[in-house]
Order: C-alpha cells, then structure tokens, then sequence
C-alpha cells in the first residue's frame, strides 16, 4: 500500500516536472517538502531531457543541417514524451537509451 500512497503524491509533481525546465526546478522545490520516489524518479528524467536538450543542441546548431537538426528534436521530443506519459500513467518506466544513465548522473536529487 506504501506504494499506491507514494504514487498519489508524487503523481502531480512528476507531471509538473516535464513542463519546461522551470517546471522541472518548481518540482524539485515542491518535493524537498514530501519527499517520493515516483516524483524523485520523473524529477531526473525530466531533467535529462532538457540538460541534453541545451548542452547536445547547443552543438548540433554548428552542424547547420536540417536533417541533423530535425533528427536531434524528433529524438527530445521522443523522449519528452515516453516520460510525460509515463508519468501521467503513474509508470516508472525508464527512456530508453539514455534513462539509465539520467538515473545515475543526477540519483542525488
């Protein structure tokens, strides 16, 4: 039962989490008050994508290629949303690919 509890409350924040990167750092506040692991784990997958989205297309822009450039925002966008939608069905599913290692690089949050 501890389970469905911890799924209930952190249900809101996961989503709130895949909203911008805002919505990402408004969940990381909202959850230091009532920690979950459901929220803690959708808090580091949000954050993968959009850490990946800054740092990988800060340079695929050098590359000016719209093949590469479109190729890069169908893979985020992939992403973004095999995690929005795990987390609206209360699933912790990790991206594939690249979830793993968002869940070790930031498994301090």
């Amino acid at each position: 039962m501890e389970n469905h509890e911890d799924l209930s409350k952190g249900k809101n924040i996961a989503i709130i989490s895949y909203l911008t990167i805002i919505g990402t750092i408004i969940a990381i506040l909202m959850n230091n008050e009532d920690k979950s692991e459901f929220a803690r784990f959708h808090i580091r997958q949000a954050l993968g994508i959009f850490i990946s989205f800054f740092v990988l297309g800060y340079f695929i822009g050098y590359f000016d290629s719209w093949m590469i450039t479109s190729a890069f925002w169908v893979f985020i966008f992939v992403l973004w949303i095999f995690g929005f939608v795990g987390a609206l069905n209360g699933e912790k599913k990790e991206m594939p690919i690249v979830g793993s290692i968002f869940q070790n690089i930031f498994k301090s949050l």
